[in-house]
C-alpha cells in the first residue's frame, strides 16, 4: 500500500471536505427546508454536478466495469438512454413539481389522489433505500477502495472483514456530511468532485491506453479497437444479458421513474431557484452522462486484454487504477470513487429523512395533537438517518453472497420498487378523474404480479419486459376503476409556490442537440461502428 496514493487520497478528499464547510459554515439548519433543500437556493451548475455526481456511486463504477468486462458495452445502454428520460423530466414533470412547491416527489400524490397513496409511495421508497440504495453504494465504495488499497493484504484481514471494517468507516464519514451539513453541503462537495471527475476519466482513459499498448496510447487504442471487438457492441441482442429492446420497454420506465420520480435524486432539482435554473442542470447532468463511459466502461474493455482470466470481476475497476496509474494519480481517482459513493450515500440519507419526517412524522404528530417545531422535526429526521446508518452498515457486506452478482442485485431490487410508483404517478399526470382506489390497486396488484413473477413462477422474458408489460396491464385496469368510478370533480393542478416557473427560453436546441449525441453514441458502439 502506496503511501504516496493515501497521501493524494486524503488531499483530494480533505480539500473536497473544506471547501464545503467553508461554502456552508454560515448557513441555518434548523428549518427543515433549509436542512433537506438548502433554502431552495441551488443554481444550475450546483444542480447539474450534483445530478451527476449523485447517479455515479461506486456501483457503476464498480459495476458497469464489471460487466463490460464479462458481456459487453450494451450495459451503456443505462446511461445513454437516461438523457432521453432526464429531458422528458426536465419538460414535463419538473414544472409540476415546482409550481406546487413540492419538498418530496410523493407531494403530487397527496394532491393527485389522497394522503393515504401519498404515505404508502412514502413507505415504499425507504424500504427501497433500506434495502438497495444505501448498503450496495457501501459495498460498492468499500470493494472499490479494497481493490486499489490492497487493504485486505496489508493488513491480513480476511476479505469479508475488510469489506466490514471500510463498510463502518464510508457510513459513519457519510453520515457525519449529512447530519452536520444538510444538504447544501452535500451539494457543493459535488460541484468539486465534478471537476475533479472529468480530470480522472481523463486521466485513466490516457494511462490506460498508455498500458495497454507498452508505453504507448495510440498502441492501447489500437489493441482495444482490433481484438476482443465484441465486447465493444452495445447493441444487445435478444438472447443476451441485457437486450437493446429492452431499452424501449422496462430500462425506459426505470430511468423515467429514477430521474423524474426517485426522492434522492429529484430532491437535487426541487432545491433549484427557479424552473430554469433546474431544466439547465439537469441538460449539463446529461453532457455528464455522454462523458462518463470513460469511467464506467472503458476500463472494462481495457480489462478484457489485461486480464483474460479474472475470478473476482467485481474487482475490474479497482484494479486496473492501481495497476496502471502513477501512485498521486490513483489516490486521485480513489478519492473520486469515495466522493461518489459518499455523493450517492449523503444524497440517499438526505431524502431518507425527508420522506420519514415531511411525509410520515409529522403527519404522525398533527394526528396526534402533539405539538412540535421545526427543531424538533430536524432532530427527528437526525435520529432515523443514524439509524439506517447502523442497519446499513450491518447488511451491506452480505451483499457479496447474492447468486447473481452485485449488478444483478442491484437492477433488480431497484426494480421492485421503481416501477409500481412510476405507474401510479404517470396515470396520476395524464388523467384528471382516475380515483384514489385506482392508485391502491394498481400498486399492490403491481408489486405482487412483479414477486410472483420472479420468485415464484419461472417465464422465458427477461425481467425488463415483464415490467413493462406489468405497467401495460396495471394502467389499463387504473384506467377502468377511472371509467367506472370517476372523481366528481377533476383534478386541477394549483400553483402554490413564489418560485419563477418560467421555463428556459432556448432548451430545445440544447435538448435536441443532446439526443442527437446520444444516438450517435449508439452508432460508435454498435456493428455499424467500433463492433464492425
Amino acid at each position: 500500500m502506496s503511501a504516496t496514493v493515501i497521501i493524494s487520497f486524503l488531499v483530494f478528499t480533505l480539500l473536497v471536505a473544506a471547501v464545503s464547510y467553508y461554502k456552508t459554515r454560515h448557513q441555518k439548519l434548523g428549518t427543515s427546508v433549509a436542512y433537506f433543500l438548502g433554502n431552495r437556493s441551488f443554481g444550475f451548475w450546483m444542480i447539474g454536478s450534483s445530478l451527476f455526481l449523485t447517479n455515479m456511486s461506486a456501483n457503476q463504477f464498480i459495476g458497469e466495469n464489471e460487466f463490460v468486462y464479462t458481456t459487453n458495452m450494451s450495459v451503456m445502454c443505462w446511461g445513454m438512454s437516461s438523457i432521453l428520460a432526464m429531458l422528458l423530466v426536465a419538460e414535463f414533470l419538473m414544472p409540476v413539481y415546482l409550481k406546487i412547491g413540492a419538498i418530496t416527489t410523493p407531494d403530487f400524490l397527496e394532491k393527485r389522489f389522497d394522503k393515504q397513496t401519498k404515505r404508502m409511495v412514502s413507505v415504499i421508497f425507504l424500504l427501497s433505500y433500506f434495502v438497495n440504495l444505501i448498503p450496495t453504494v457501501l459495498y460498492g465504495c468499500a470493494v472499490a477502495l479494497n481493490g486499489i488499497f490492497h487493504i485486505d493484504s496489508a493488513t491480513g484481514l480476511s476479505y469479508f472483514s475488510t469489506i466490514s471494517v471500510l463498510v463502518f468507516l464510508v457510513g459513519i464519514i457519510g453520515g457525519l456530511y449529512t447530519i452536520l451539513g444538510g444538504l447544501k453541503a452535500i451539494t457543493i462537495s459535488d460541484v468539486v468532485q465534478g471537476i475533479g471527475m472529468l480530470a480522472g476519466s481523463v486521466l485513466l482513459t490516457y494511462y490506460g491506453f498508455r498500458y495497454l499498448g507498452g508505453g504507448s496510447a495510440l498502441n492501447g487504442i489500437h489493441t482495444l479497437l482490433h481484438q476482443h471487438k465484441e465486447h465493444l457492441n452495445a447493441i444487445g441482442g435478444p438472447k443476451e444479458v441485457l437486450p437493446f429492446g429492452t431499452l424501449f420497454t422496462g430500462m425506459l420506465l426505470i430511468n423515467v421513474y429514477y430521474w423524474g420520480m426517485e426522492q434522492y435524486i429529484v430532491q437535487e432539482t426541487l432545491a433549484s431557484r427557479s424552473l430554469a435554473a433546474s431544466q439547465k442542470g439537469i441538460s449539463l447532468a446529461c453532457v455528464g452522462k455522454l462523458l462518463a463511459p470513460l469511467l464506467l466502461n472503458v476500463p472494462g474493455l481495457m480489462a478484457v486484454h489485461l486480464y483474460p482470466h479474472l475470478t473476482n470481476t467485481a474487482t475490474v475497476f479497482p484494479k486496473l487504477v492501481s495497476d496502471v496509474l502513477p501512485p498521486a494519480i490513483a489516490g486521485f481517482i480513489a478519492a473520486i470513487v469515495f466522493g461518489g459513493a459518499l455523493s450517492t450515500f449523503n444524497a440517499g440519507l438526505n431524502s431518507l429523512g425527508t420522506l420519514f419526517v415531511v411525509n410520515l412524522y409529522q403527519p404522525w404528530l398533527e394526528h396526534r395533537h402533539k405539538p412540535f417545531h421545526e427543531k424538533k422535526v430536524v432532530k427527528a429526521g437526525r435520529l432515523f438517518q443514524l439509524l439506517v446508518i447502523i442497519w446499513a452498515v450491518c447488511f451491506s457486506p452480505f451483499i457479496m453472497y447474492f447468486s447473481g452478482g452485485f449488478y444483478n442485485y442491484l437492477q433488480k431490487a431497484s426494480s421492485f420498487f421503481s416501477v409500481p410508483v412510476f405507474t401510479i404517478m404517470a396515470v396520476g399526470f395524464v388523467t384528471k378523474r382516475t380515483p384514489p382506489i385506482a392508485a391502491k390497486a394498481g400498486l399492490l396488484f403491481f408489486v405482487v404480479s412483479y414477486v410472483l413473477t420472479q420468485f415464484v413462477f419461472t417465464t422465458s422474458l427477461h425481467y425488463l419486459h415483464v415490467l413493462a408489460i406489468l405497467f401495460v396491464i396495471t394502467v389499463a385496469g387504473m384506467l377502468l376503476i377511472g371509467r367506472l368510478y370517476p372523481m366528481p370533480r377533476p383534478f386541477q393542478l394549483q400553483t402554490t409556490t413564489t418560485i419563477n416557473v418560467q421555463p428556459w427560453k432556448n432548451r430545445y436546441w440544447y435538448f435536441g442537440a443532446l439526443l442527437i449525441a446520444m444516438i450517435l453514441m449508439f452508432v460508435l458502439f454498435s456493428p455499424l461502428g467500433l463492433a464492425a
